[in-house]
């Protein structure tokens, strides 16, 4: 029971981690970028990858070892939804990741990086679907931990 609860906090550390250095790219991320500022928005996004990681692996250890296990969480709705979703997200999270690592070079020259219109209003965007989609995992999880969703009888 005890390591149940310690994997429930470190699953929403994890998670409340990764909205915080999500949320924090958002508002790093303006025109015109420094050295400095474009560093900060590399660590975040390094932040919102390693704590988006630690979420999905101990969010699978509470469906497959610590909680009621994966037939349950697979046969409810709200659970497959939240999944995909966070692929989604994880998937959408690509194009800022790479562009910023792109970056490196440049900050290692001491110089900041530029970057186009184009590209910046397009990270924006993703940056922003990217939160709505966590919100969205949001309303889905709790759905899930109230039994909304399941699709069969032994709900």
């Amino acid at each position: 029971m005890l390591t149940s609860a310690l994997f429930a906090f470190l699953h929403h550390l994890a998670a409340f981690a990764m909205i915080g250095a999500l949320v924090a790219e958002l508002v790093l991320f303006g025109r015109p970028l420094t050295v400095t500022l474009a560093r900060k928005v590399q660590r975040a996004d390094m932040i919102y990858g390693a704590s988006a990681g630690i979420l999905l692996v101990v969010g699978l250890l509470r469906v497959f070892v610590f909680e009621k296990g994966g037939a349950y969480y697979f046969s409810n709705a709200a659970f497959i939804a939240k999944l995909s979703l966070f692929v989604l997200v994880a998937l959408m999270s690509i194009y800022p990741t790479v562009l910023f690592l792109s970056w490196n070079r440049q900050l290692e020259a001491g110089q900041a990086p530029q970057i186009s219109d184009s590209q910046a209003g397009r990270v924006r965007r993703i940056l922003v679907l990217e939160l709505a989609g966590v919100a969205a995992i949001l309303l889905l999880a709790a759905l899930m931990a109230r039994g909304i969703g399941h699709l069969g009888a032994a709900a």
